[in-house]
């Protein structure tokens, strides 16, 4: 993701998944996925803008719920 990021050169990104079960609600595992990548960008100057996860049940921001 970071590494598409670079080529285009874009300055912030979206993370965005789908949860096939239908839950949209963060486990841990997508939470710790995206601080992770929000530290590997921020020193190349990219912003992690927000993380949505997308279910049958609805969506979570990661943002809103102030998980990043």
């Amino acid at each position: 993701m970071v590494e598409r990021t670079l080529k285009l050169p874009a300055t912030a990104l979206i993370l965005v998944h789908n949860h096939p079960g239908g839950n949209p609600t963060p486990p841990w595992t997508d939470i710790e996925m995206t601080r992770v990548i929000v530290e590997v960008a921020k020193p190349l100057d990219i912003a992690v803008d927000d993380h949505i996860i997308v279910g049958r049940d609805g969506l979570a921001s990661l943002k809103a719920l102030k998980l990043i």
